[in-house]
């Protein structure tokens, strides 16, 4: 793929009516559970941009913005409570929202760009995902990227897929060597 990929920070002025837009997008409902009005969409993402635990970011293809990623620390996260973590472990979410976008192979590149950068931390040890069971496309796509499934986990709003990805299981997968 010769596209060039790039992340930025969400800023509530620039993202907001977009952010809405793909919260509302029929392959994104299901998962997400955030096709709110405007005004409870925007108190949401306040609390999430004032969540130190978290960043949130969006996405781009050629510098058009395609997706959205929440990336966490799983110490501070209800994830938390669901497996031994190390203090430096971190997580990912992430969706398409164009529809324009989906099935073009764009999540596997943006997903193991963004695992990549995540490894930059030096003291992670893995990052985790945990995708809503039903999601069988992006279990997919996480599989592809190195994340291997280790259970089903009970979370507030879903029942999701836990996935570690160890930088062993990265790498192989940055080279090809998980074909799944």
């Amino acid at each position: 793929m010769a596209e060039r990929i790039s992340f930025q920070p969400v800023r509530k002025e620039r993202d907001l009516t977009m952010l809405h837009q793909w919260m509302h997008e029929p392959h994104v409902v299901p998962f997400w559970n955030l096709a709110l009005s405007i005004e409870k969409y925007e108190a949401h993402l306040d609390r999430f941009l004032q969540d130190p635990h978290q960043q949130l970011h969006i996405g781009s293809v050629d510098s058009v913005p395609m997706s959205y990623f929440e990336t966490y620390w799983v110490k501070d996260d209800v994830i938390g409570r669901c497996y031994d973590f190390h203090p430096e472990d971190q997580g990912v979410h992430l969706l398409i929202g164009p529809p324009a976008y989906l099935g073009k192979g764009y999540a596997q590149p943006l997903l193991q760009d963004m695992t990549t950068r995540l490894f930059q931390h030096e003291a992670t040890e893995k990052v985790i995902a945990e995708p809503d069971v039903r999601n069988h496309k992006m279990i997919h796509i996480f599989q592809k990227c190195g994340y291997v499934p280790q259970r089903e986990v009970a979370l507030p709003d879903k029942q999701g897929l836990l996935m570690f990805c160890t930088r062993d299981t990265w790498r192989a997968a940055l080279e090809g060597g998980n074909q799944s």
